[in-house]
Parts: C-alpha cells; structure tokens; sequence
C-alpha cells in the first residue's frame, strides 16, 4: 500500500544527527510524520533479498505503537524479516549486539536516550548501521535529504504484532521474530567478565545498588545482578520498565539520579552503587559516600583492564572525546599505546573500532565502552568495576585515590545550562569566538591562556573532517575550559562548560572539584559573558 505525503517534509527544522531525530510525542503522533522518516531511511539503503531489521526501544510512551507502523513498512520495503525485543524493548546497546551477532542490514532504535517519556515528553528515533554503530554523518545526510523530495511512504497491510510473546510469526514472504531481548546481551556479558570472581564478591557480603531510572536496564539488571551473579533482590530499584519513567528524568547524575545519591551519602550506604539511562547506554559509578567522575572512569577501567578476562591481551588503544578529562591520556602514556581525541559522537570511536586502533573509548557525559558492541554501554561498565573490586579487593574510593596517587588527578566538572533561547545561546558562542585572536597569552590570575580555538577533527580512518565541535581555551599550565552547545534537547539549547585542572599534587586530592575550580568557573563567567548574555546564574545541572 503506497500512502501519498501532505508534508513531505514535516520536520525540516531539525536536521537529524547520528543521535537520530528527537521531538515531542505529540510531533510524532502527527499523521505521517514518523511515516516520512522511517521511509526516508528505507530509500537510502539497498535492501537486500533476505534482508533481516533489527528493531526495538527503550520502552517509553509511544514505544509499540512506533513499532507496529515500522513492522508494516519493513515488509511493505523488502525485508524478510525483522527481529523484535519482546513487549518492543531493546536497550541501545543491546540492539547493537543483535545487529552484530545476527548479521543485520542495520536497525531502528527508538529512543531519546535520557530525555524524559510521557505524553507529553520526548521521543527519538535512530538508524544504526550493519555494524551495530550509529548512522554515520553521510547517511543522515541522505536521511534529511531524501525527507525532504519524498511523496509517498509503503505500508504492508498486517495485523499487529503480539510484541509480548516470544516466537516466530510468519507471512507471505515476510516473517517477524519476537526475541528475548535480555538473554543474547547477557550471554555476552558473561563470556567477558568474571562471573566467579564476582558471585564470590556478593557472597562474601559486599553490598551494591543499582538504580534502573525506570527505565530500559531494569530487566537487564535483574538477569544480570539477581540471577546470574546472585546479588540479593533489595540490591536493585526502579527496575521496573515504566513508559515514563516513573514520572522522572532517566539521566543518571548527582542531580536527576538524587534518590540513588542520598542512599550513598547515608548512613547505610553499600559499597558499590551505580545508575544507568533510558536507553541503557549511559552510567554513573558511585562509592560508599563517594562520586566517580565519567573521566576519572574511563581512565580506571583502561588503567585495570588487564583484570577482566576480556582485555587480558592488552589494549590497541584508547580514544576520548575532546570535552573528556585527559585522565585516559596520562595511562595510554605509561601504558604506550595510541590515545585518539575526538568530537564528540560514538561514530568516531566505531571508525576506530572497526579499524582496530582502539579497545576502549568514552565520554565525560556518562559513556564509557569498548569495542564488545558500537555503542557505549552502561551496563558493561558496572560489570568492569564489579571485575575490578572483585580482583583488587578494594573500596571504590581506595582504588580511585590510588589511581590519583600514581598519575595524578584531573579536577573536572561539567556545569550544563539547559533551555537557553538559541539566539541567546548563539550570542555567547559568538562572543567567545570574537576573542580568538586576543584571549592567548592573558593571564587570568594564575592562569594563562595559551590557545583559543574551535576544535576540529581529521578522521584518521576515513579521512573526513569535522569542524565547530567546540571552543577550547587552554592554559600554559595544562588547564582548560571548553565551550560546547549541545542538540539532546528538545527545547531551547543547552550550553555545556567543561573545567579541567590537572593537579599532581595528592595533599589536594580531598578538595571537592567545584571548591578546586572555583577560580577557573569565574573565569569562564568573565570570557563568555553568559550571565549578561543569558541571564543564567546557576547551571541546570553540575556534574
């Protein structure tokens, strides 16, 4: 069935990036708007006979309706078949193992990642690639290029699908798989970690909580942590899949994730405590009474991966975007192996991946993983601390201040400004690059500026270059402040300031990050003039 477009391009105001195209439910609901871009993303490819689409959420509103209307198009555009989590749910990383692992022609993720779920709320939609990666830069062109000539979508005429049972239903020529959306992950993870090493870590009496967010890592969670590791059941909360997250904001930091917090810092605190997203990709990493940084993370887990079966060959390198902290850097030195610093966006890590430059790779906002799958992966990290605890026998704390001990400490904070008018945000981005020419070599108390620049990135795989992916002010001491706006919103911008100091000296090691920077936080303020540009006194949120 061919249904004619009125819109033919209904969102042309957001060209869609690797992160796929986020807006409201209610632009979603619109008729034929999540018709034109599933169809804009068919025309690109060349389907195969036999083709197989991998296809599932993170179980927010809208979630099954969405796929019920993919299932129909799939068939109606050539495909044989399409692989569904059960009740339509796979976490991203998830769905990026079943790309690989069965071979896939790529597959729809439907997800806003940590934005919040509801009617009224967020909802996303994404391509990945065969290689379980997301849409690199030239198909999301064609994406947004074709959505904008297309006139007309295909729609098979099909029943809906049962999404809650497990099994094969067929058709003429075309077939819809309901998978177990847990089990291939979970099997996965467990030939990577020491499961043994662990079990006997949560026997002996160590104490975790995990905190699911409402969201997609629920079930993941409970195969992994109650069933297979034996952790007791109170170790888990808001692990129950919820279309809205239990009315919350499912990003996993000290501000949205508070609940999870206020047990760490209490008087029964466990040892270990850890969060992921809506979409299962993203983690936080909490001690007894202590914050693990996503920089200071990543740097851990290259610096121990040796202790987890799955890396006990060594490392081919590492890579970070620009705004992480260059924790990782100092152990890929001690450790000779290549550190790679790019934009920001898992597509360049998989180009890496895929050329097998580097093992492990992340991201100051909460993303850290390694080459297991193409996309960062919440769940796996948790794993990688469990792994190490269990082989170490130490604290969280104990193992991060001997990690600081031994290379020193990058003090990083990231203060973000959502909801920002974007002309409002555009005037500050501007501002700042007015003074590229006369910000090198001014001293702001004990810091001295030694470059100001936008930074840019020539793939070292593919060849290509990307621009504008940040402001950076460096200092002589080895200091820097980064500017970025972000596109995870829907709504407004958001301003994301990145500050970074590198301190050697262990005695300063006790001082909280935001008391350690607060010199470099007023000079960001001076540089940028968003309070008069914006009116913004108090970040939305610091991390």
């Amino acid at each position: 069935m061919l249904v004619s477009l009125v819109n033919t391009s209904p969102f042309s105001d957001q060209k869609p990036g690797t992160s796929g195209l986020r807006k409201k439910v209610k632009i979603f609901q619109q008729a034929h708007y999540l018709e034109n871009f599933v169809q804009s993303i068919f025309n690109t490819l060349d389907i195969p006979k036999g083709a197989v689409l991998t296809l599932g959420g993170d179980g927010r509103y809208f979630n099954t309706q969405a796929i019920q209307i993919i299932i129909k198009m799939a068939a109606a555009n050539g495909f044989a078949k399409v692989l569904v989590g059960q009740g339509g749910i796979l976490s991203t990383p998830a769905a990026s193992h079943v790309i690989r692992k069965y071979q896939t022609l790529g597959g729809v993720i439907l997800s806003a990642s940590h934005n919040p779920g509801g009617p009224d709320e967020d909802f996303g939609i994404k391509y990945n690639t065969p290689n379980g990666g997301p849409a690199p830069e030239k198909i999301t062109e064609a994406i947004f290029a074709t959505s904008k000539i297309i006139q007309q979508y295909k729609l098979q005429d099909l029943p809906d699908i049962d999404l809650n049972t497990i099994g094969l239903v067929q058709f003429d020529g075309f077939a819809v798989e309901v998978i177990d959306p847990v089990r291939d992950y979970a099997d996965l993870m467990e030939s990577m970690f020491d499961f043994v090493a662990i079990r006997h870590l949560f026997a002996g009496g160590f104490s975790i909580k995990f905190d699911g967010m409402h969201a997609v890592t629920g079930p993941y969670a409970k195969e992994l942590f109650l069933n297979r590791l034996g952790a007791p059941e109170h170790s888990l909360m808001n692990c129950v899949v919820s279309e809205t997250f239990g009315g919350g904001h499912p990003d996993p930091n000290l501000t949205y994730a508070e609940e999870l917090v206020k047990i760490v810092y209490g008087a029964q605190a466990p040892d270990f405590a850890a969060a992921s997203d809506g979409d299962g990709d993203r983690n936080m990493i909490l001690g007894k009474g202590f914050f693990v940084t996503p920089s200071d993370s990543l740097a851990i887990i290259a610096a121990n991966a040796h202790l987890i079966p799955a890396y006990g060959s060594g490392l081919s390198g590492v890579a970070r975007s620009m705004p992480t902290s260059g924790a990782v850097d100092r152990v890929a030195t001690k450790m000779q192996i290549p550190c790679f610093e790019t934009p920001t966006g898992w597509k360049f890590f998989g180009n890496l991946m895929d050329a097998n430059k580097v093992t492990l790779c992340g991201e100051e906002s909460f993303g850290t993983g390694s080459n297991h799958v193409r996309e960062k992966d919440g769940l796996w990290a948790v794993l990688c601390w469990l792994n190490i605890i269990a082989v170490k026998k130490q604290s969280v704390e104990a193992i991060v201040k001997a990690h600081w001990a031994e290379y020193g400490r990058n003090v990083y904070s990231r203060h973000d400004y959502e909801g920002i008018p974007t002309e409002q945000a555009n005037a500050v981005m501007a501002h700042l690059k007015s003074q590229f020419s006369t910000l090198p070599n001014q001293v702001f108390g004990r810091y001295q500026v030694a470059q100001c620049d936008d930074f840019s990135y020539e793939d070292p795989v593919d060849g290509s270059l990307s621009t504008g992916q940040g402001i950076r002010l460096l200092f002589k001491c080895g200091s820097r402040i980064v500017f970025r706006l972000s596109g995870t919103g829907t709504e407004g911008a958001t301003i994301r300031i990145y500050l970074e100091a590198y301190e050697p000296d262990t005695e300063q090691h006790h001082l909280d990050a935001q008391v350690a920077l607060a010199e470099m936080i007023k000079i960001a303020a001076q540089v940028s003039l968003l309070v008069e540009k914006t009116g913004r006194t108090t970040p939305t949120v610091i991390t």
